[in-house]
């Protein structure tokens, strides 16, 4: 497959080799990455959210939602459509825009990132230069709704749960900033396609994992606190906060908190797996597997072949990270707020700093050794 072509420039292609004029083929892609990240997306979180359900319930020792479907998969559905129909309720003395313009806020940045994520060498919406920068940068956004929200409310317990949130994640961005820049020195780029291309080649040995085994710490601590999942929850602590910035909001408003939250767990372990992991890469070269089995590189099926372990190699590896962070819930007590920050500013940021600057040093001395 040719490194160089996207999704958007081989679905223009076929298009107008079926004899439509370009400007046509461009009118028919334009709203096609909005439909393939929402539906991807949604799908992406009525899996997780059941999966959290059974696996909490597994740790628990009970048997969790079974009645709702087979073994109980249509229970995020259900859930989902709840929410729906549930009455919205706005607060008398809420501030009324930004009451409704924090969970757009929040949940709009989130499903823009999955613009960038590729699944396959050819499997990607749209393959920017600066893409893992874009993600970075739109995560940012998400602080700016959950503070909005909080003061919206005109409930104390929100604005706390706000003030927290905001806190929360200018903390953690920086460290998390600093784990990716050093992925991207090594990479020579800020294209999640050109990120996954340094790595492949040696299978399992040639992943970033090893290359930065104190960076992919750095970064899964910072994104379980970014995804505010346990035991960094403090903006919506239930038993300080009641719910921190979703106290006041009920209806489909919470719903996209809700939907946001798993989405954004879903990203960070794409983003994970895209950065450490290998992204689409198998464990073991493919091209070894096909030297040793006397199959061509060329043949047509391998190619179709590849691409479906691509997609399944992702999807695998991020349901990995996520089946941890559920197990990580279960597991960690929660952290009281002096220590969520404490380490943050004067541990996390730091180490990130230093591997950054040793990542750089050793890239100099070493430039073979780190994609130099």
């Amino acid at each position: 497959m040719n490194p160089g072509i996207d999704l958007q420039h081989s679905f223009l292609e076929s298009l107008q080799s079926l004899g439509l004029p370009p400007g046509l083929a461009k009118a028919f892609w334009i709203p096609l990455p909005a439909i393939l990240m929402i539906i991807g997306a949604t799908v992406g979180v009525l899996v997780v959210v059941w999966l959290e359900r059974k696996i909490s319930a597994a740790a628990q020792q009970r048997v969790g939602p079974e009645y709702a479907g087979p073994l109980g998969v249509l229970q995020p559905v259900a859930d989902g459509i709840k929410l729906v129909f549930k009455e919205d309720v706005t607060p008398a003395k809420a501030d009324p825009w930004l009451f409704t313009l924090g969970p757009i806020l929040v949940v709009l940045p989130v499903f823009l990132s999955y613009l960038i994520i590729p699944f396959g060498q050819n499997l990607v919406i749209t393959n920017l230069n600066v893409g893992i920068f874009l993600w970075v940068s739109l995560a940012s956004i998400a602080p700016i709704g959950l503070l909005m929200s909080g003061y919206a409310s005109n409930n104390k317990y929100a604005l706390l749960g706000g003030l927290r949130a905001a806190a929360q994640s200018i903390s953690y961005e920086i460290p998390l900033a600093f784990a990716v820049l050093a992925i991207a020195l090594m990479s020579n780029s800020l294209s999640t396609i050109d990120i996954v291309n340094q790595q492949s080649g040696y299978g399992v040995l040639g992943w970033n994992i090893w290359r930065q085994p104190v960076g992919f710490l750095i970064f899964w601590i910072a994104a379980l606190a970014e995804c505010e999942r346990l035991p960094f929850d403090l903006p919506e602590a239930e038993e300080e906060l009641v719910a921190g910035y979703q106290t006041e909001y009920a209806g489909m408003k919470f719903g996209l908190f809700y939907v946001g939250s798993y989405v954004n767990l879903v990203l960070s372990a794409l983003v994970f797996s895209i950065l450490y992991l290998g992204g689409w890469d198998f464990p073991i070269p493919l091209q070894s597997l096909a030297g040793w089995l006397g199959v061509s590189e060329t043949a047509p099926w391998l190619q179709v072949l590849t691409a479906a372990l691509g997609i399944t190699m992702t999807v695998l590896k991020s349901y990995f990270l996520i089946f941890i962070a559920i197990l990580l819930r279960w597991t960690v007590p929660r952290v009281r707020i002096d220590q969520l920050l404490n380490l943050g500013w004067k541990f996390l940021l730091p180490v990130s700093l230093a591997n950054l600057l040793i990542t750089a040093a050793l890239k100099l001395a070493f430039p073979f050794a780190f994609g130099g």
